[in-house]
């Protein structure tokens, strides 16, 4: 069985070097265009590319799939199942109609909820218990398609985007490789999507902020959604920081106002979070590390009874 695999990060690239050492035939790889990367903007390869190139699989990096060069070599390799695992590209009808087998996408939620560029954090963001993996059928809809395979997996309490992503990473790639032997001894069966459908979108800077401190658990989670990338933003008397590192504190601390930070000792800064008290561990000013808030303390960056979020 002749398989092509497009993916760009390294959530993607775990799948890849997966599937291929478990035995399978990867006849070529699609990923995106590499781009300059980080303050000195080096051009450096993408997750996916560097991981084909290691095993000497074809690269192809072409700015549009769906038509000109780059559906040209597609059709060249003649695939007779494409998977898609966080490629960054819509695929059209010929792309999605071009394999015998069908072009089938790796997706980090229990669909149908989650549809979407960021089913992750948009999970933890809303406190659920519960997420997984589900492969389908790729159709022309936003992860509509119907599915092959899906495995649950617990949203732990402690867990993190950075946490999580890892765990998906793992199990995606255990149940993308269980698939494809499905496939190939012909045991492939599709189920169409039962449920009510929700909707991940992609992340906006709007959606780092945190400036409502009235609820605990909505605090934590939004931290916990973007810790350790791209971080959640709170304002620390006008200036816009990331806070890192956040749990709930049974309320043995004085109360305080929404907001106020009440306590800063070993533990982190202890916020007042309407009927509970939240710790955050790190915070990061603009343009330094991330710190201890006790060495902010220190540094008199911040202090005991400054109110977060404005």
């Amino acid at each position: 069985m002749k398989i092509v695999f497009m993916g760009t990060p390294e959530f993607a690239a775990a799948h890849l070097k997966g599937i291929v050492e478990s035995g399978n035939n990867v006849a070529g790889v699609f990923s995106q265009p590499d781009r300059p990367k980080g303050r000195g903007q080096r051009v450096e390869p993408t997750p996916v590319k560097a991981v084909a190139t290691n095993y000497g699989i074809p690269v192809f990096q072409p700015e549009k799939i769906n038509s000109d060069e780059g559906f040209e070599r597609l059709a060249e390799l003649s695939p007779d199942i494409i998977v898609v695992v966080a490629f960054g590209k819509l695929l059209k009808s010929g792309v999605i109609n071009l394999p015998t087998i069908g072009c089938f996408n790796v997706h980090a939620s229990l669909l149908p909820k989650y549809r979407g560029a960021a089913p992750i954090q948009r999970a933890i963001e809303n406190g659920e218990t519960k997420t997984g993996i589900t492969i389908f059928k790729i159709d022309e809809g936003m992860d509509t398609g119907e599915i092959a395979l899906k495995r649950e997996l617990e949203i732990h309490p402690s867990d993190t985007f950075g946490s999580l992503y890892l765990k998906l990473a793992e199990l995606g790639k255990k149940t993308l490789v269980h698939f494809l032997e499905e496939v190939k001894e012909g045991r492939l069966e599709l189920t169409p999507q039962d449920g009510i459908p929700s909707y991940a979108p992609k992340i906006q800077p709007s959606d780092l902020v945190i400036s409502d401190l009235s609820d605990a658990a909505k605090v934590i989670n939004k931290i916990r959604a973007y810790d350790p990338q791209p971080g959640a933003r709170i304002s620390v008397e006008g200036r816009m920081s990331k806070v890192f590192g956040a749990s709930l504190l049974c309320r043995n601390e004085k109360e305080g106002r929404v907001g106020e930070i009440v306590k800063i000792d070993d533990r982190g800064m202890i916020v007042s979070c309407g009927a509970e008290n939240v710790i955050i561990s790190l915070v990061q000013f603009p343009g330094k590390k991330p710190m201890r808030p006790k060495d902010a303390l220190s540094g008199r960056l911040i202090g005991e009874g400054i109110i977060l979020g404005g």
